[in-house]
């Protein structure tokens, strides 16, 4: 699994000009499904999102979590983050779960983090989507579960 995470004051999705999710303080996560990936990625990567520290405590730092907190996540599918450029300018997205797949997984890392205390806002799946945030920092990380696991 591939995330992009951003520490957002407020983020919201669009479908059909209809706003589907909207959050206020929290992260906006962007989540690619990559094939072969399964449930125990999922919650991995859900974990880290939930007690990635990138809020500011009282002393300035960066050193709260969503769960410490109180924050918000509005979760986004997003398998153009499997995109492949290895040849020509062309994405090519073979790497991404087919569509049954990703659902699935996307729904289960959804419900670990509202398993964990998280409020979770979604987009629709597979649905073109107009997303609107304010990021704050600006703090964007970047997740890979692949990595993790050649460690």
């Amino acid at each position: 699994m591939k995330a992009v995470i951003q520490r957002v004051t407020s983020a919201s999705v669009t479908v059909n000009d209809e706003i589907t999710g909207s959050i206020n303080e929290g992260l906006l996560v962007l989540l690619g499904v990559v094939q072969g990936d399964t449930q125990a990625e999922a919650e991995l990567l859900a974990g880290k999102v939930t007690r990635l520290r990138v809020f500011r405590d009282e002393a300035g730092k960066m050193n709260l979590s969503l769960l410490d907190t109180g924050g918000e996540a509005l979760v986004i599918s997003q398998f153009t983050l499997c995109a492949d450029l290895k040849k020509g300018n062309r994405p090519a997205f073979t790497a991404a779960a087919p569509p049954e797949e990703a659902t699935a997984l996307y729904e289960y890392f959804c419900e670990c983090l509202r398993f964990a205390g998280v409020r979770v806002q979604t987009g629709v799946f597979g649905a073109e989507m107009h997303v609107a945030l304010l990021n704050h920092g600006p703090v964007t990380i970047y997740m890979d579960t692949d990595l993790w696991r050649r460690d």
